[in-house]
């Protein structure tokens, strides 16, 4: 029998690694997230796991015309379990985008439970962007800046049956 003189902390450390929240990041474009995503993708390979216009969405009737078909969601899958997101921050929706500002760190839980404890740490002093709850594509979702100006998107997706 092969033995490990610390193995309880072996196995704690390995229960943290499997239990971990998985940290990626998601970028905000001004209008051309399309264009940035297909030379990402020319750069790093894969497909897109997701690729959602405004039009797709159940309020697309609240969207103007000319933003219809704008991306509202993109994931490109780079490397082991690293993915790169974006939207275009359309004003119509009540976004601004400013380079230098544009991003946001998502944070994939496993748990609601989970979800509302990083999300209720995190914006404990900071601002609440949008409330965790239900979200209209179907996942448990929040969106806060924290009290140093770090953008975070808290995400939950059920698993599918």
């Amino acid at each position: 029998m092969f033995f490990f003189p610390n193995y309880t902390n072996f196995l704690n450390q390995l229960n943290l690694i499997i239990t971990m929240a998985i940290l990626n990041p998601y970028l905000n474009f001004n209008g051309n997230t399309e264009d940035a995503f297909n030379f990402y993708k020319s750069v790093f390979g894969g497909e897109f796991t997701n690729l959602t216009r405004f039009k797709d969405m159940p309020q697309a009737g609240q969207v103007p015309p000319a933003d219809q078909n704008k991306i509202m969601h993109v994931a490109l899958p780079i490397g082991k379990g690293n993915v790169l997101m974006a939207t275009d921050a359309i004003e119509s929706m009540g976004h601004k985008m400013t380079e230098g500002d544009n991003f946001s760190l998502s944070l994939s839980v496993d748990s609601k439970e989970e979800a509302a404890k990083f999300f209720n740490g995190l914006s404990a002093g900071g601002k609440i962007e949008m409330p965790l709850g239900e979200a209209p594509w179907g996942s448990y979702f929040g969106m806060a800046k924290d009290k140093f100006g770090v953008r975070w998107m808290i995400n939950y997706d059920a698993p599918k049956n």
